[in-house]
């Protein structure tokens, strides 16, 4: 079993079987540093979050594009990039403009494009995104 492989299982772990409403309406932005986690994530979380739509980008051209392409319902920052900001390293996936930015950058960045009433949804531990994530998108307004 892979690094991966556990990290996913990590997030199985937070999986209950709680009833979720239909979040087909809502949509999420997935901001990691890892494709191939973000690629399962894709698999595995929206239908166990209500199937709102969701996307996961890896680097800023493409978190910057789909910032400004539509309002979204939720931002996730994936564990391992919070891992990341946490010990104070830079993000991987910036680009010239946002080279060397933390979580801190992220979030103006994201409320410039989104606006200040925008969920936004961290967290270093993969166990905690569908609480997380079944939380904001309840709170969130239809988008």
């Amino acid at each position: 079993m892979d690094s991966r492989d556990l990290l996913i299982g990590n997030i199985n772990d937070g999986i209950d079987t709680t009833q979720i409403g239909d979040n087909s309406n809502k949509s999420i932005l997935s901001r990691g540093c890892d494709p191939e986690m973000g690629r399962r994530a894709i698999k595995l979380l929206p239908p166990v979050l209500g199937n709102p739509e969701m996307v996961s980008v890896t680097n800023d051209d493409d978190f910057i594009t789909e910032l400004q392409r539509k309002k979204w319902s939720v931002i996730l920052f994936a564990p391992g990039a919070c891992r990341y900001d946490a010990v104070k390293l830079p993000i991987p996936g910036s680009r010239l403009q946002t080279t060397g930015w933390g979580l801190a950058e992220y979030r103006n960045l994201v409320r410039k494009h989104q606006g200040e009433d925008i969920n936004i949804v961290e967290t270093t531990d993969e166990r905690q995104i569908v609480p997380l994530l079944r939380k904001a998108l309840e709170i969130s307004k239809e988008s």
